[in-house]
């Protein structure tokens, strides 16, 4: 009931975790390999339809029939193909479908994505009123 690894504190818990741990991990990379080696997507066209999908999951979490722990589950599931897809994309030759990059023109792109996402994120937090526990919580139940 609760995303917060501290508060699984039963063997049926901990279970439950690392069996939708494994099975979303395992789910993800088969599909980041179907969408890169068969779909005939490539590493582009693969990474993209991730994305959208990503994209399509962030605009249902306006809708409120639609659980966010679905949405979470779906997104966890999909970060793995968009890491695959987008890794080869950045890695492999031109020949194969791929911008060369190497793994440490690939690392420098990654780094500087993630942050360039943690200073916007930054940036947003100081934007935004903090709210206290209580209207976190009533804003969550209602």
């Amino acid at each position: 009931m609760t995303f917060q690894i501290r508060d699984i504190v039963t063997f049926r818990g901990e279970a439950l975790f690392w069996s939708a741990i494994l099975v979303s991990n395992t789910l993800g990379t088969s599909m980041g390999d179907f969408l890169s080696d068969s779909s005939g997507l490539g590493y582009a066209g693969g990474a993209l339809l991730v994305t959208g999908a990503l994209a399509v999951l962030v605009l249902l979490m306006e809708v409120p029939v639609v659980p966010n722990v679905l949405l979470f589950w779906v997104a966890f599931v999909l970060t793995r193909p968009l890491g695959a897809t987008a890794g080869d994309l950045l890695t492999k030759p031109v020949a194969k479908g791929g911008l060369d990059l190497g793994t440490a023109g690939s690392s420098a792109v990654l780094l500087a994505v993630l942050v360039g996402l943690m200073a916007y994120a930054q940036v947003q937090e100081r934007r935004t009123p903090q709210m206290t526990e209580r209207e976190l919580v009533a804003r969550r139940a209602g």
